[in-house]
Order: C-alpha cells, then structure tokens, then sequence
C-alpha cells in the first residue's frame, strides 16, 4: 500500500483512507458485523486509516474492527456551532472509540469563510483540544470550493476533505476548475488534502480507472476517501491502484449496481430533508419530497432527519 505524506503537517498514511459510511447505519448496505468484518480485511491489506463522523453513528462498529491495530490512524467530524457542543462530540468520540487521543477531528460540511465564522465557537475548542494533547491534527470537510479556500486560511487547520471527481458532482457552489484551483491555493499553504466522492456517489462507477486516475493526478491531493462495503470491493480498489490486473470473476461480482435515494409512499412532505440537503437535489411536490437523482451523491444524510424513516439508499 503507497504511503503519502498529509500535507506538511501530517502524518503518513495509505492513500486509500476508509471511508466508513457505506458500512455505517446512516447507509445501511449491510449489517453491523459485516462491516467490522470489510473493516477489519481492509485494514489487514495496508490500510491505516478510517474515516467516520459523529452522524454516522458507528463508533462502535469501528472500536471493534480496530481491536487488534491500535495503530490505524481515525478521522471524525462534527457539526458542532458552539464550544459546549465542540467538547460534547470530542468525549463522545474519545470514549466510544477508546481513544484517549483523536488523531483528526473536523468540521463538518463547512461551505465558506462565513459558515467557518458561524462556528467559531467550535473551532476555538478544536484549537484548545490540540494544543492541550487532545486532538493531533484538524481541519475541515467540505463540498464547495469557497469552504477549501476560506478553510485553508483558518488559523491552526491542517487538512481539508473536499469533494472531488472528474465531472464536479457535488460541488455546491461552482464549477470543477473553482475547486481544483481552490486545492492548488490550500496545498500552496502546506495544507493536507484528502478527496472524497472519488466516484461522484456511484455515478461515475462505470468507469472507475478514469475516476482514480482524475484524482490522484490532482496536485496536492495527497489521498482520497474510498467507501466499500465488501471484501470484493476493498480486492478490486487496491488492485485498481496499484496497477495490477483485475481478475474476470472479481471484475463481475463488484460491476457497478445503480443505487438510489428512495422515499416512502408515506412521506408527509414536512421539508426537513429539503434543508439538510446540501446538493439541493430534493423538492416538495405534490404533499411529498421528491429527488433530482443527477444532482443526488448518496450520502443519506437526509434520511437522519426524517422523522418519519421516509428516506433510505437502496
């Protein structure tokens, strides 16, 4: 597994990061042991680290595959505003993870210089955390290219985790060019930078060589978060990276299976969905919500805000 180094403050790490959500409840493609399971295989193939938030819910699930690589470096992310609330979800991961030390922690979803404003609360914590020992390094996530400029001039911050494929789906607030050069100017500043939605949530699987290509000759991307959900998919990604040839029969059991965002009959229409969707790929119409399936990346985070479990991947 190629080692890269995180910017010029972080540490060394696989190029693959594992991104925890497609194993996690928020998603739902398969049960919690079976994603300690795909965990835990990833990690003995040379994978060193993983990628989870606060919303994912699955601490638990990752405590477990760790038990036996007390090494392997864990990302989080929260949407705290406030300090109290910055403190909350950093013991809340310490003590769920058995962690004494975090080694990343971010804010989550940050899309500009005055969302980063709005929580400056939290990030003055995020601060105090690393300095007092708590927290090792820290930064941001992001789908818009202004959150990747206005994060890279927060004082203290060491990596960002922005969207990132080759057609720029996702990006919230631009055009694919506004986000790599918003990359070059955060990677000019020593920032580490590590790519998630490699594969454009699963739009762009039907090509997954082109889709790793793009990203990994992207200056100043050094890694990029990889959400698999099977011991075939964790076979077929490392192969893919590493140049090596694809067996047939592999090749078959991970061809791409077009998921969706599907929402219930019973959907009462409340619009909750609506404002917890960054892509603002979901509308009312007629008493219901309804989704623009070319502007939605499959992240679920919709469905955590359903009152009503209206909302699911399948």
């Amino acid at each position: 597994m190629r080692q890269v180094k995180l910017g010029l403050w972080g540490p060394e790490v696989s190029e693959v990061c594992f991104g925890s959500l497609a194993i996690s409840p928020l998603q739902g493609r398969v049960t919690e042991a079976d994603g300690v399971s795909v965990l835990r295989y990833a990690l003995d193939q040379g994978v060193n680290w993983i990628d989870t938030a606060e919303i994912y819910d699955n601490y638990s699930q990752i405590s477990q595959a760790i038990k036996d690589h007390p090494d392997v470096r864990l990302v989080s992310k929260s949407y705290s505003v406030t300090a109290e609330e910055m403190r909350q979800s950093l013991e809340k991961a310490r003590s769920a993870l058995n962690r004494e030390t975090l080694d990343f922690f971010l804010l989550h979803e940050q899309e500009s210089a005055l969302t980063l404003s709005g929580h400056a609360g939290a990030w003055e914590e995020l601060l105090r955390a690393k300095e007092k020992g708590i927290v090792r390094w820290i930064g941001i996530s992001t789908h818009a290219a202004a959150g990747v400029r206005a994060g890279a001039l927060q004082p203290g911050l060491d990596v960002i985790h922005p969207i990132l494929n080759y057609q720029g789906l996702g990006i919230i607030d631009g055009t694919l060019e506004d986000m790599l050069e918003a990359i070059s100017f955060a990677t000019e500043l020593g920032i580490g930078i590590y790519a998630m939605k490699v594969f454009g949530g699963g739009h762009l699987a039907h090509d997954p060589e082109k889709a790793l290509t793009f990203v990994r000759n992207v200056p100043g991307v050094g890694a990029l978060a990889l959400g698999m959900s099977s011991q075939d998919e964790v076979d077929y990604n490392l192969l893919l990276l590493s140049g090596k040839e694809i067996p047939e029969d592999l090749r078959g059991r991970v061809k791409h299976r077009e998921r969706k965002l599907y929402i219930a009959d019973w959907c009462q229409g409340c619009g909750r969905c609506i404002a917890a969707c960054q892509q603002k790929a979901l509308y009312i119409e007629e008493n219901s919500a309804m989704v623009d399936a070319k502007a939605c990346v499959l992240c679920g985070y919709c469905g955590r805000v359903c009152p009503h479990f209206c909302l699911k991947i399948v």
